[in-house]
């Protein structure tokens, strides 16, 4: 199957080898939201910048050159990549709740998708001019960039986080928070793979400027400290390279970002991701959890399941803070028990 058979099927979803082809966004979605559903009023951009790609890139980097110490709280970014709704948005309205100050949030939603939001919620006004995005393609990749320039904009924002509509937060704000503003390096999956599926996908067209060496494989899913999101959107060598000669089965969503950072700044790097996701069904696709699959046992065994990863080089429990691929209709039991297990105000 072409890219371009497949882009109907996006959530803009690739953390696994051939794309995570999905259609949670066409299940039904509850009505009793809460006060989501109420006071609804147009879900626009009109607080964000408009400008084309090239232009926005271009002072996303200058304005980051021109920082020389941050003045006032630094804030964490969260930046949403959605084919269209947020089914889990009062989740999330939980998590941002009472937290001000201390974070940003940026959507990228297709161009086509109108909705509504209420004027009272955390994403009112937060969807920033989008262009359509092409599973397989290097849309993808522009759709990420464009997320991080217009989040590297706002001069206080640190911490760079990208997430999807079927995400969910593990912990409550303030862990999230300070997990990310005290660490010192970024958490971007950047690995050889020698099979077909790594290193099999390198063109060997890319050569002199991208080595066989250099090629690297990862998750979609990343969270970046400012320097390395300043990297990534003022990088002009190496994208044309990949818009020129990564094509399916080369998707450039899993290459483009952990070549680059192997390439100019490894030691920036965890070399890991912390969105948690379940492979161990095997198969192209990683597993999606519904309603029957919400309770504290399983939440808690994502949370502190494992003891192997570092933190600032220690040993930590909490690997991940983020989890996916939570379908729409996860929303009223993790509501229930987010109180209790993420601290969240009932």
């Amino acid at each position: 199957m072409t890219a371009k058979n497949r882009e109907d099927a996006v959530e803009y979803d690739e953390d696994d080898d051939d794309g995570d082809e999905d259609d949670d966004e066409d299940e039904e979605i509850d009505n009793d939201e809460g006060d989501f559903a109420e006071s609804e009023s147009t879900w626009s951009s009109n607080s964000l910048i408009s400008l084309n790609d090239e232009d926005l890139l271009r002072r996303a980097s200058m304005i980051n050159s021109r920082i020389e110490k941050l003045v006032g709280v630094p804030k964490v970014a969260f930046m949403f990549l959605t084919k269209g709704p947020l089914p889990l948005a009062p989740l999330w309205e939980k998590f941002f709740q009472g937290h001000q100050g201390f974070y940003s949030i940026y959507v990228h939603a297709d161009p086509s998708f109108n909705d509504t939001v209420p004027e009272t919620s955390v994403f009112y006004g937060r969807r920033i001019p989008s262009q359509p995005v092409y599973w397989g393609t290097g849309t993808m990749v522009d759709a990420e960039r464009r997320l991080l320039a217009n989040a590297l904009l706002d001069t206080s924002n640190q911490r760079f986080i990208l997430l999807s509509e079927s995400c969910i937060p593990l912990f409550n704000f303030k862990t999230v928070y300070d997990h990310l503003i005290n660490f010192k390096i970024s958490f971007l999956g950047s690995f050889d793979d020698p099979r077909k599926l790594g290193r099999g996908r390198y063109n060997p067209k890319m050569w002199p400027q991208i080595n066989i060496t250099d090629w690297r494989k990862g998750s979609q899913w990343f969270e970046v400290h400012r320097e390395l999101a300043n990297l990534i959107v003022s990088d002009q060598k190496f994208y044309p390279i990949f818009q020129e000669y990564c094509h399916p089965p080369c998707y450039m969503d899993e290459h483009y970002f952990p070549t680059l950072v192997n390439m100019l700044s490894p030691e920036s790097n965890s070399n890991r991701s912390i969105t948690w996701v379940d492979w161990s069904r095997g198969g192209s696709h990683p597993r999606k959890f519904g309603w029957v699959d919400i309770n504290d046992e399983f939440l808690n065994q994502i949370r502190f399941g494992s003891d192997q990863c570092l933190y600032n080089g220690n040993k930590t429990s909490m690997c991940f803070l983020f989890a996916r691929k939570f379908l729409p209709n996860t929303l009223e039991p993790l509501l229930r028990i987010a109180p209790l297990l993420l601290g969240f105000d009932p």
